[in-house]
C-alpha cells in the first residue's frame, strides 16, 4: 500500500468517540482517532514495509505513528533512528510504541541504557518499557544486571516522573517472570516499594499491584505448563 491509501484508510476509520479518548492519554492533534483493531486490521495487510513506516512516522499523525511502529522493519532500526522516533514521543501511548518496536530491534539494548535514567518523562518510560519487554530474554540481561535494576527502580521509582514510575513498576513485574531467584528479590522490592502512585487521567487505567500481578501471571504460566506437560 501507498502512503496515501493508507493514510486514507487510517481517516475512513477514525472516529470522535476514539479522538476524545485518545486525548484523555495525552494524545495530539493530528489525529483521526483509529481503533486498536483497526489498527490490527491493517497492520495484517501490510505486514512488514520498512519505508512505509518511516513515511507514516513522518506524517506526525498519532494514529499514523502508532501504525508506523506495527509495520516497520525493526531489524532495520539504529541507534540514531529510535532516539529520533523517541524525540517526538509526546504522549505514553507514543512512547509505549516506541518501546514496542525497539524491543525487538538490534539496538534494544543500547537505546535502554541510553534512555532510562533521562529527565525526559517519555525517554525515560521508553527506556524503562524496553526493559519490561526484554528482560526475559538472556542474551539482552544478565541475572547481575536486572538485580541491580531492581535495587535502582526500588530506590528510585516513587521520585521519578509519572508514566516512568508506571515503566519502572512493569519491569519489576516482568523481572520476577525470569526466573525463581528473581521471582523472589522482585516480590521482596515490591512489597518495600508498596503502592505506586501513577496519574492516569480521565481514564479507567491503573497501575498493577506489583505483588498481585506477579503471583497472578507465575500461577497462570504454572497451570499452562500443566496443561501442556
Amino acid at each position: 500500500m501507498e502512503l496515501d491509501e493508507v493514510m486514507t484508510a487510517l481517516k475512513a476509520e477514525g472516529t470522535e468517540q476514539n479522538r476524545t479518548a485518545y486525548a484523555r492519554h495525552g494524545a495530539h492533534e493530528p489525529m483521526f482517532g483509529v481503533s486498536h483493531a483497526a489498527l490490527a486490521a491493517l497492520e495484517r495487510t501490510i505486514k512488514t514495509d520498512h519505508e512505509l513506516g518511516l513515511a507514516l512516522w513522518a506524517t506526525g499523525n498519532h494514529d499514523a505513528r502508532m501504525l508506523a511502529a506495527k509495520v516497520v522493519d525493526s531489524d532495520r532500526f539504529t541507534a540514531k533512528l529510535a532516539d529520533s522516533w523517541v524525540r517526538d514521543a509526546d504522549n505514553h501511548l507514543v512512547a509505549g510504541a516506541v518501546a514496542d518496536v525497539v524491543a525487538r530491534s538490534p539496538v534494544a539494548r543500547s537505546r535502554s541504557d541510553a534512555w532510562r535514567d533521562r529527565l525526559g518523562e517519555w525517554p525515560a518510560s521508553a527506556g524503562w518499557g524496553i526493559v519490561a519487554r526484554t528482560c526475559e530474554i538472556e542474551d539482552e540481561w544478565t541475572i547481575a544486571e536486572l538485580r541491580a535494576l531492581l535495587r535502582q527502580i526500588e530506590q528510585e521509582i516513587h521520585d521519578r516522573p509519572n508514566r516512568v514510575r508506571h515503566e519502572m513498576n512493569m519491569a519489576v513485574i516482568a523481572i520476577a517472570l525470569r526466573n525463581a531467584a528473581l521471582q523472589r528479590q522482585a516480590m521482596s522490592a515490591a512489597r518495600r516499594i508498596g503502592t505506586v502512585d501513577v496519574d492516569h487521567g480521565e481514564t479507567n487505567c491503573t497501575t498493577p499491584d506489583a505483588v498481585e500481578y506477579i503471583d497472578k501471571t507465575v500461577g497462570y504460566r504454572h497451570r499452562r505448563a500443566v496443561r501442556s506437560g
